[in-house]
């Protein structure tokens, strides 16, 4: 998941929701785009938390550019939201708006369960990997040091 795919599903989801309500549907008829809405959302929130605490394995990667990115990206999404909200509630009434945002809400649940905790568990792994190669390289180079001491005062 990168921030360009990311919001382009939130322009293209945007996108539907404000021409569903220009043609008049209903919000439940809306449930689709709404809920790629939801995830595009949800996707940008994760990214930001995993840019500002980044996995293990990518602490000497340059992440001061992923943060800046991803805000740039979050406040883009937060005009987008900010107009959905007021042309919703004004079409609609804030019900409406209300409603969406449970619908959000379930969503990021369902985010949560099914795509965070498998890269969770994907980068927990990565992580558990580089710290046993690096025990295992750092145990290597003490038993050399020390071979290589024993051999020069003639121990073996």
């Amino acid at each position: 998941m990168d921030p360009v795919t990311v919001m382009a599903a939130l322009g293209a989801s945007y996108q539907g929701i404000k021409k569903a309500i220009d043609v008049g549907r209903d919000i439940s008829g809306m449930a689709g785009t709404v809920g790629q809405w939801s995830k595009a959302m949800s996707d940008i929130d994760y990214m930001e938390d995993r840019a500002r605490n980044p996995p293990a394995y990518k602490l000497f990667s340059n992440t001061e550019t992923d943060v800046l990115e991803l805000w740039a990206h979050k406040q883009k999404a937060k005009e987008m939201r900010e107009e959905l909200k007021n042309h919703i509630s004004w079409t609609y009434g804030p019900s409406a708006w209300e409603e969406i945002l449970r619908m959000e809400a379930e969503q990021r649940k369902i985010q949560r369960e099914l795509v965070y905790k498998k890269q969770e568990f994907i980068d927990n792994c990565l992580n558990a990997i580089i710290i046993g190669l690096l025990l295992l390289g750092g145990i290597a180079s003490l038993v050399f040091v020390l071979y290589l001491y024993n051999e020069r005062n003639g121990n073996y």
